[in-house]
């Protein structure tokens, strides 16, 4: 295992972005990082190899960013305040007036997910999707599927109703969808 500058400042930076968006806060993101760093070094004698360094790095931060969010949960007081996102924008364009998929949007399917997750490029585009969602939809979509916090943390956490939470994880899913069959599942054009 390396610890170098040069292979230790892309993944860095990598997670100071990531525990940016789900802390909201960049010195508490950084702070998150360095103690994530600094307990992968401590530990680094345990790093069986089982898993890249990457993902064993990114499991000690969200750990370290659970618990930030917990300790948080504690000290504020819920507001419930659920308030819409101004930066989105309804997803009208995917079904008709009675909800039902348009037939240009219609989910396509995706062939063997397990081929398909083991596709390394697959997870770059992903990342690039993920990347292009509005930052509330990112924060609560990462903040489910990645550090698996349940939808009541979810909501004390940002302050926001169960609700609300329910809608920008089902508008980041379908953003996802959408932009990840344009970008990597090929169209039926026949």
């Amino acid at each position: 295992m390396e610890w170098h500058g040069e292979t230790l400042e892309p993944l860095r930076r990598q997670m100071v972005q990531f525990a940016t968006l789900q802390l909201d806060d960049a010195a508490a993101a950084e702070d998150a990082v360095q103690e994530a760093i600094a307990a992968a070094m401590r530990h680094a004698a345990s790093f069986a190899g089982r898993s890249a360094l990457k993902t064993w790095v990114f499991a000690i931060l969200k750990n370290k960013i659970r618990d930030e969010l917990r300790r948080r949960a504690r000290l504020v007081p819920f507001s419930g305040s659920g308030g819409r996102d101004e930066e989105e924008e309804p997803l009208t364009e995917l079904f008709d007036r009675r909800g039902h998929w348009l037939p240009e949007a219609r989910p396509q399917a995706w062939g063997d997910p397990e081929a398909v997750e083991n596709d390394r490029q697959f997870w770059v585009v992903f990342h690039l999707c993920l990347e292009r969602l509005p930052p509330k939809q990112a924060q609560v979509f990462m903040m489910r599927e990645m550090l698996e916090l349940t939808t009541p943390e979810i909501c004390r956490n940002l302050e926001l109703t169960e609700n609300h939470v329910n809608v920008l994880l089902y508008r980041a899913r379908m953003r996802l969808r959408v932009c990840i069959e344009d970008r990597w599942f090929e169209k039926d054009d026949g």
